[in-house]
């Protein structure tokens, strides 16, 4: 049984707001960082990644459909991927690391104190791709979690890059938002399970410190406009809501 775990997600190869993020005390000090997906799929994937796995057996990864996609790209495959940085990206890691990310579970579920078996995922449990938001319908929530084991309570995932807590038919749901691509506000976002209740984080960062870093540490040609954008938070959430509703099966 895991006591603290602090929740991240979707650092999508950001490493100077991934850092700002494990420097905090209550990460730090977890008995477990689980991050859910979409590692590295940004503008510094090899830094992201070697930083992830010098945390050692402090850290769970889970993997996302961008991780996923990394994959099949490094293998040499014609994938359809929404952000051109994937490509790129792809063609940065080495052999090892395309192997991490090959290897990494989808989903996970760890006996948490305090929530009981909880399941760690992506986008959903049954599939790292699907969307869930905080305003999707019961109906809909009630097919995503049909296959669960009843004595799962609570369910923990990302992939939409925006922060919630709520019940959904007595089941806990937590999405940490995301580290590297944060809809709404800028900083990185990320979560905290300890004795049986969930904190929702936001961890400031000199966001035209953090660009700059990005611009001058990243080869991605188009590196200034992505972090611009992204670091930024240029997307609000209502904005990220609209784009994502059709997709939740409304």
């Amino acid at each position: 049984m895991v006591r603290r775990v602090a929740v991240l997600s979707d650092v999508h190869g950001v490493l100077p707001v991934l850092e700002a993020v494990l420097a905090e005390p209550d990460v730090a000090a977890a008995d477990l960082v689980v991050v859910t997906g979409d590692h590295a799929a940004g503008p510094q994937p090899v830094e992201v990644l070697d930083r992830l796995s010098s945390l050692g057996e402090q850290a769970l990864l889970v993997r996302g459909n961008a991780d996923r996609e990394l994959v099949a790209l490094a293998g040499g495959a014609d994938v359809d991927v929404p952000d051109p940085v994937s490509r790129w990206a792809a063609a940065q890691l080495r052999p090892d690391q395309v192997e991490l990310l090959a290897g990494l579970p989808h989903p996970v579920t760890l006996d948490v104190e305090g929530f009981g078996p909880t399941v760690f995922c992506h986008g959903t449990p049954r599939d790292d791709e699907e969307v869930v938001l905080v305003d999707t319908r019961l109906d809909r929530w009630a097919e995503v979690f049909a296959e669960l084991p009843a004595e799962v309570a609570t369910v923990v995932c990302g992939h939409t890059h925006m922060p919630f807590v709520r019940l959904v038919d007595r089941r806990l749901v937590v999405n940490p938002g995301s580290v590297g691509m944060p809809y709404g506000r800028a900083g990185g976002h990320w979560a905290l399970l300890a004795d049986g209740a969930v904190t929702l984080h936001r961890t400031p960062v000199d966001v035209d410190a953090a660009v700059a870093r990005v611009v001058a540490e990243s080869g991605y040609p188009d590196r200034q406009e992505w972090a611009d954008y992204f670091l930024r938070s240029a997307a609000s959430d209502a904005e990220a809501l609209t784009v994502f509703a059709p997709r939740d099966g409304r």
